[in-house]
């Protein structure tokens, strides 16, 4: 008996910066034999690669022919907003959010939020915290309460790569998963969750997502990293939900 992932909803594209069109991503998801993709490109509160909000009917275009063309292929639009704002908002208003088939939300350096000062803070002691020059303790609890924060006001439907960039309680955050039904990514491009973070999570009642967040083509449905943690985790695979047993 073997597993594999039947469908994957993180992917970027050139809408941010990805280095595929949306029909790449779709051949390539059709030949690996997927049944869902998912284009989910950043938030446009990132500075630097963010979506035009204007292009969004581009993209319901760009996605129609694609489902044309691949008929047995669901494709879906989501977006992968941003987290900073320590009283919870994201860069994709409420009204916006509707403008797309579901929500995944992550932290990233490319996005300062309402607070600037802090936020350019908050990424120097990421940066520190990667470099393993400090332990950011001290930041700890305030990355954790806008992670908190932010799963609690909006309707996210995924939490992307958990843990990475900043010192977090993974502890907190899954607890907040588990009270609003929020998925946890375990993410082949990044490094989390973590095992550590995947073994502590597994303590809650969530359920989690492998993702290949892939920016080429190539990478669409490429999740072996991430399995490789879940299993070293001993994580009960029946949880992952893009995850179905084949004979």
């Amino acid at each position: 008996m073997q597993s594999r992932i039947f469908f994957d909803i993180h992917t970027h594209t050139t809408y941010s910066h990805g280095k595929g069109s949306i029909a790449d991503n779709a051949a390539a998801a059709s030949a690996a034999g997927l049944e869902r993709l998912g284009i989910s490109d950043h938030g446009p509160g990132s500075f630097s690669y963010g979506i035009d909000m204007r292009r969004i009917p581009d993209m319901r275009r760009d996605i129609e022919a694609c489902r044309e063309k691949y008929p047995d292929l669901k494709i879906e639009l989501g977006v992968e907003a941003n987290i900073i704002n320590p009283d919870g908002s994201l860069d994709i208003g409420k009204e916006a959010q509707k403008l797309f088939d579901y929500i995944i939300a992550g932290y990233h350096y490319s996005y300062l939020g309402k607070k600037p000062l802090k936020g350019i803070a908050v990424v120097v002691g990421g940066w520190l915290f990667r470099k393993g020059i400090t332990s950011a303790q001290h930041a700890r609890n305030y990355n954790t309460d806008f992670m908190v924060n932010t799963i609690l006001a909006n309707k996210i439907d995924i939490v992307s790569h958990p843990g990475d960039k900043l010192a977090f309680d993974i502890d907190a955050i899954a607890r907040a998963c588990e009270q609003t039904d929020t998925i946890m990514e375990i993410n082949d491009r990044h490094h989390c969750l973590t095992v550590d973070g995947i073994k502590t999570a597994m303590k809650y009642d969530v359920r989690f997502i492998l993702s290949s967040d892939a920016h080429t083509s190539a990478a669409v449905g490429n999740v072996e990293k991430a399995w490789e943690r879940a299993i070293q985790a001993e994580l009960d695979l029946s949880r992952i939900i893009n995850l179905r047993k084949e004979q």
